[in-house]
């Protein structure tokens, strides 16, 4: 009977199953205990975080409770509050309306001050060199340019990285390297603003006897030679030249918003560009008067209503830093335009709307690299040294050494970029801008005796050697390849037949 049992097959199933049963358990895993959830942070925090954004400081310094291994105060991992990693509002708006500022300045504001400045049959292709160049930069920009100058990956003082390229990673979130509360991708824009309005300066000083192809190739190479090197020297987060944010910078030199970078950069290269080329024909002998003053008026005050992105714009919040870079570039660009007449009334007793223009135009170019960094009083001297120095340049200078710079790129650009500079050495003070504390406070004090003055005289001959020895060699590959002058019955037409096949008046009664 027993054995009777053992056979049968619902037995045998249960036996099985029991067997099954205690010999799996025997090796059977404890599930691991599901992670923690990650810390929340407190009220105080989060908070903070708020704070930040009103005082454009790091959202994540409240979350540092804990230390690192060296000791240094980090953030316990998965802490965070919703105030890291996103984008500012109104800090946001500002640099997007920044953006837009500065390439007003451009397109149409120096396309419409060089145009008028220019003989008419002329007046075409500036424009076309100023739209040109805003295109090609842009490729470049969205290519290598961006990353070339604000990556870090190379690890070098002298260039930025790849790992932009493309704009690759390029997203609304902050780059928290340059600000807490900008988009990194309208950061990016921002700064393609400065890139494209840099050597479109140069065109003033070739103007009417260039060809389109021949500035389009110069520009290329110049953009890889000396723009995105020396934007990442003096810009970069450990940039050689950048003495306000790189602790480890061998110059450490300040430059709010581009004198350097922007202005004597082109203004040098223009002045060797202008000299290799040569004259335009019947220079000196031949009256070449701008055909429109009312062009020349109306580009002005786009450049200088553009100028305030340019230069508030570079404290890349909208906070206080901004509005003292504001008020700074108002009262220095004023004061230039009307230092620049009133020596044209005391010397011509005549003071010429091209007078004010140019002064306009030189103070906000020498108040650039000071204007985050100085007082609304300082701002005054600055000015009428802005007024003075580049009007003797572009008045005595040139008609002395005799170089056809056509629209005085140089004596405004390079000469009051480079005092610029050396001011700022003299004017900077840590009560206008904290930062200046940061890796700077040996260097800049409340009175002029700092030792800012001499880190400025470095980078300032660096930038020059630079600009200088690169356009040269530049120019004479460009000559090679291209030719830098239309013919000589061309360049009589005047370029915007002659490169355009256009022209920018057609009188009543002309075909």
């Amino acid at each position: 009977m027993i054995c009777s049992r053992f056979r049968r097959p619902k037995f045998l199933t249960f036996l099985a199953m029991f067997a099954g049963l205690s010999f799996g358990s025997l090796f059977a895993q404890t599930p691991p205990p599901a992670a923690p959830p990650p810390p929340a942070p407190s009220l105080e925090q989060r908070i903070a975080g708020l704070e930040a954004y009103l005082s454009n400081g790091d959202p994540t310094a409240s979350l540092k409770t804990a230390k690192d291994k060296d000791g240094n105060a980090s953030i316990p991992e998965g802490l965070t509050s919703p105030a890291v990693g996103v984008a500012g509002p109104g800090h946001n708006a500002w640099m997007m309306t920044s953006s837009a500022l500065v390439l007003f300045m451009t397109l149409p504001g120096l396309a419409l001050f060089y145009g008028g400045l220019v003989r008419t049959k002329n007046v075409l292709s500036v424009m076309a060199q100023c739209l040109g160049i805003a295109g090609l930069v842009t490729i470049l920009w969205w290519a290598f340019g961006y990353s070339l100058i604000f990556g870090k990956s190379f690890n070098s003082p002298f260039l930025g990285g790849s790992e932009y390229f493309f704009l690759a990673g390029v997203d609304s979130a902050p780059n928290t390297d340059y600000s807490y509360w900008v988009s990194h991708n309208v950061f990016s824009m921002y700064q393609l603003m400065f890139a494209i309005i840099t050597p479109a300066l140069i065109v003033g000083a070739i103007a009417e006897r260039m060809k389109f192809s021949a500035l389009m190739l110069f520009v290329t190479v110049w953009m890889f030679v000396v723009y995105f090197p020396l934007a990442h020297m003096v810009w970069g987060i450990n940039g050689f030249m950048n003495g306000v944010w790189n602790a480890g910078a061998t110059i450490k030199a300040v430059d709010f918003a581009g004198g350097t970078v922007v202005h004597m950069s082109s203004g040098w290269s223009a002045l060797i560009l202008c000299i290799l080329i040569g004259p335009r024909l019947g220079f000196g002998k031949t009256p070449m008067p701008p055909h429109s003053m009312v062009l020349c008026m109306i580009g002005t005050g786009m450049l200088w209503v553009g100028w305030y992105g340019f230069n508030a714009g570079s404290a890349a919040a909208a906070d206080g830093v901004a509005a003292n870079a504001f008020t700074t570039t108002t009262l220095a660009t004023a004061v230039a335009s009307f230092s620049w007449a009133a020596l044209e009334y005391l010397t011509r007793r005549k003071a010429s709307v091209l007078g004010f223009c140019s002064g306009a135009v030189a103070g906000l170019v020498v108040v650039t690299p000071a204007c985050g960094f100085i007082t609304p009083a300082l701002s005054i001297p600055l000015g009428i040294l802005a007024g003075a120095v580049p009007f003797f340049a572009c008045t005595k200078l040139k008609a002395a050494l005799k170089y056809d710079d056509a629209l005085d790129t140089f004596g405004v650009h390079a000469v009051g970029g480079t005092m610029g500079a050396l001011l700022t050495g003299f004017f900077a003070r840590n009560s206008v801008n904290a930062n200046l504390a940061t890796n700077l406070k040996d260097q800049v004090t409340d009175s002029f005796g700092q030792g800012l003055v001499m880190e400025q005289i470095k980078a300032i001959v660096l930038t020059l050697v630079l600009a200088v020895v690169s356009t040269v060699v530049i120019a004479f590959i460009v000559k090679a390849v291209v030719g830098l002058r239309p013919t000589a019955e061309g360049e009589q037409e005047g370029l915007d037949l002659t490169d355009h096949g256009e022209e920018g008046y057609i009188y009543e009664g002309k075909s």
